[in-house]
């Protein structure tokens, strides 16, 4: 495809080389990140990803060296060869990743694969070749990771993927190479090095890794650019960063986002909606948002409301906000078919919508029956679609939730010479697949952003690189098996690191029939879930909290309440990770990667740094082994005290999900409270335990854009433990209204005296901890 190299030559951060046969060029984007690029369809990016390319290339050599060009940046060497063959060292010449030398090699299948179909087994084939193929060597000691929310476990080495947006309904198993989202990137964690790969193509494209030859992983695509970047960094956390550098951050929602969510396909008509909302109350259960799903709407028209079934939605969504209910609307990208119809009739005169190859508008069947799909791609229908929102806001509805925008249809999927005007670029369907429901969901918190001026809640279902910028995600149509249960950890994890922090599973399990054992265990991992949502499908069991019997109810309300006491925790890691790309939810290894024995642990994660969770993924276990990684850990619900590295046997009832707190740690808590705004939190908890830590806590007005101007305050607590235990607080930053006290529980039973500024302060002993009150001032808690 390239042939030898004829000349090469060096542009500010760019160097261009002129092969036989072909062209490309190297870009440093920073001493870390380097871009390699071949302009087989485009001639420069084309990234739906990459909206804002920050460059800091720092000093670079490029010089001619064995056959070779090296380019040395300051924290790294990449050699091209003939053929653009790109090998990656550090600055010491330590392999990091280079492109294997030879040709792809799988290995055999022996029988008749056609037999077994006729049986009705798949049979599995060896990928062909692809248009573009980059091919890299495997040494043996590689772990990958990421490549979003795929089936299988936390690490991807022998699995094959296809990133290709697939709605398929049926029960999601490890074999799948298709789900809802195309994230193309991946993190690979050696023994003595860490890197990532961002393969930053929209077509239907392939990662093999190490699965049909253990020599040698690969990614490729049918059509598009050879665009990908080679990360560097010194540890997983780097490479999280400027990976979120290139595609954008989870940016900090507004707080009742983190709140519990209740849905299901679905409540309508709206005296079931409020049916449901008198009985979250009724139960004790913090809630703060109920789902509609497409039943609402007048004929599956979308933003359209069904008067026979809410024949006043402003009174009926005005009504649930007095009981501190959110309502969030479902939204599909299928438009009905119909003269008539405002939002048909506009998107067709202004040619809005996706046309076949002659040019005519292209119609598919979906909800509403025969539908047609906006062009995405094109801005001026991404404004429209955007001042659509505008319809909802106007209901009172709070958030959008974008389904079947893959996109599904129903009489099979949209043809590949499907036209999109793909800003000026014209192209096909091929092309804009994997970006459509990123272009919707951009399009969605634009308009949300405009018309409501607060920071915008959209759920999406398709996703690309980047789409964290705009959407949070859930796993889509899981089902209500154990298996979709013990197989969401992984999946949110990798989802976590892929950028995409805010994210989560239909709690329960969205089809077949739940069982309280079920729900119960589901919803102790929800609790520790970014995006926590209760949903089922039509013509499943009820699947409510309150649906099976006291002590599942009891459960639920148990983790729930749990939830909204942890909410200043989880709002500060949010807060955290638009800072920093990094996720809620964490496999060990991102904190932990020199410990062999977390590299493959599917069964546990962190929730921050502070809190370990085991949750219990088998019917009928009552126990588990939990790992503990370095450090020493206290169990969060008896106080005991552990080693790190080791396993510990935990008895974890149906009640308990084995939960541990680092030493050191710092946690703030909520007040109990039935949804977000139900009292204004004037008294902080701080749940602090035994150890050195410092933590920081962040609070603002929890829904405008105001903190990025400064109004927000920033609290600093800095413990020290050695004879007394020593907490210092400081207000980092002050710019919006504090607390006026501070409610300390000091995990510690062995106390005599408590001062405060160096005044002695009253304290009550509980069974495994000291509590006392101060105010919520700058100053010093000494413990003896």
């Amino acid at each position: 495809m390239f042939g030898k190299i004829k000349s090469y030559s060096i542009e500010e951060n760019k160097v261009f080389f002129v092969f036989e046969e072909n062209v490309g060029r190297i870009e440093v984007i920073n001493p870390w990140v380097i871009n390699i690029f071949s302009p087989l369809k485009y001639n420069d990016h084309y990234s739906r990803a990459i909206e804002n390319l920050e460059l800091q290339p720092g000093s670079f050599t490029v010089e001619e060296k064995n056959c070779c060009v090296e380019i040395r940046t300051e924290t790294l060497i990449v050699r091209v060869c003939d053929n653009f063959k790109v090998n990656f060292y550090d600055k010491n010449g330590t392999k990091l990743c280079e492109d294997y030398e030879f040709t792809r090699e799988p290995f055999i299948r022996r029988g008749y694969g056609n037999i077994l179909e006729e049986e009705g087994h798949k049979s599995e084939k060896n990928s062909d070749s692809h248009k573009i193929e980059i091919i890299k060597r495997l040494y043996g000691d590689e772990k990958f990771y990421g490549l979003g929310d795929k089936t299988g476990h936390l690490n991807k080495r022998g699995y094959s993927y296809e990133m290709w947006n697939t709605d398929d309904p049926s029960p999601h198993v490890e074999s799948y190479k298709s789900l809802y989202k195309s994230i193309p990137f991946f993190i690979t964690l050696r023994e003595n090095c860490v890197f990532g790969i961002f393969f930053d193509n929209t077509y239907k494209s392939y990662f093999d890794m190490g699965k049909e030859n253990e020599n040698y992983y690969y990614f490729g695509a049918d059509d598009g650019n050879l665009d990908y970047y080679f990360i560097g960094g010194n540890n997983i956390r780097d490479i999280l960063l400027s990976y979120t550098n290139l595609t954008g951050k989870t940016p900090l929602p507004q707080i009742w986002t983190l709140g519990y969510q209740q849905s299901r396909w679905g409540y309508a008509p709206e005296s079931r909606v409020k049916e449901i909302a008198e009985e979250i109350r009724k139960k004790d259960i913090p809630c703060d948002v109920i789902h509609l799903d497409i039943d609402y709407m007048d004929k599956y028209k979308v933003f359209t409301w069904d008067k026979s079934r809410f024949p006043d939605e402003k009174k009926t969504l005005s009504e649930l906000k007095q009981d501190g209910f959110k309502v969030v609307t479902i939204i599909d990208p299928g438009v009905k078919k119909e003269t008539g119809y405002e939002i048909y009739d506009r998107g067709l005169e202004n040619k809005y919508f996706a046309t076949d190859k002659d040019g005519l508008t292209y119609v598919n069947k979906v909800w509403p029956g025969d539908a047609v799909f906006p062009d995405f791609s094109q801005i001026k229908a991404r404004t429209w679609w955007a001042d659509n929102q505008k319809l909802m806001l106007e209901a009172g509805v709070a958030g959008i939730w974008n389904d079947m925008n893959e996109p599904a249809s129903f009489n099979g999927p949209l043809p590949d010479d499907v036209q999109f005007e793909n800003e000026g670029r014209n192209t096909n369907h091929r092309e804009i697949h994997n970006v459509y429901g990123h272009l919707m969901s951009k399009a969605t918190y634009e308009g949300i952003k405009k018309y409501s001026s607060k920071r915008p809640f959209v759920i999406t279902r398709a996703a690309y690189a980047g789409t964290q910028k705009y959407s949070t995600v859930w796993t889509g149509d899981n089902q209500s098996f154990w298996e979709h249960l013990r197989m969401s950890v992984p999946m949110l994890l990798n989802l976590g690191l892929s950028g995409f922090s805010f994210c989560g599973t239909d709690v329960g399990g969205f089809s077949f029939d739940c069982t309280g054992e079920l729900l119960s265990r589901w919803v102790q991992i929800g609790c520790f879930t970014p995006l926590f949502r209760n949903h089922s499908c039509a013509h499943t069991r009820d699947q409510e909290p309150w649906a099976f019997d006291e002590e599942t109810l009891s459960i639920n309300r148990k983790y729930i309440k749990l939830r909204y006491r942890l909410l200043p925790y989880l709002y500060d890691l949010m807060w955290n990770g638009e800072n920093t790309g990094l996720p809620v939810m964490r496999p060990l290894v991102l904190h932990y990667e020199h410990d062999n024995n977390v590299k493959e642990i599917n069964d546990e994660f962190l929730f921050g740094e502070n809190i370990l969770v085991a949750p219990i993924l088998e019917q009928g276990k009552n126990f588990r082994a939990v790992y503990l990684p370095e450090g020493q850990w206290i169990d969060y619900w008896t106080k005991e005290k552990y080693k790190g590295k080791q396993i510990v046997l935990k008895e974890a009832p149906i009640d308990i999900c084995p939960i541990y707190i680092k030493q050191g740690s710092i946690i703030p808590n909520y007040p109990d409270q039935n949804y977000i705004g139900e009292i204004k939190v004037k008294e902080l908890i701080l749940d602090i335990y035994e150890g050195n830590g410092i933590y920081s806590h962040y609070l603002d007005d929890g829904e405008s854009f105001n903190y990025k101007n400064g109004e927000y305050s920033l609290y600093e607590f800095k413990k020290v433990s050695n004879a007394e235990e020593v907490i210092q607080i400081r207000k980092v930053h002050t710019g919006f209204e504090g607390y006026e006290t501070f409610k300390v529980i000091f995990n510690k039973i062995a106390v005599n005296e408590v001062l405060f500024n160096d005044k002695k302060v009253e304290f009550t002993q509980g069974s495994n901890s000291i509590e006392f009150i101060i105010p919520a001032v700058e100053g010093t808690i000494i413990i003896r």
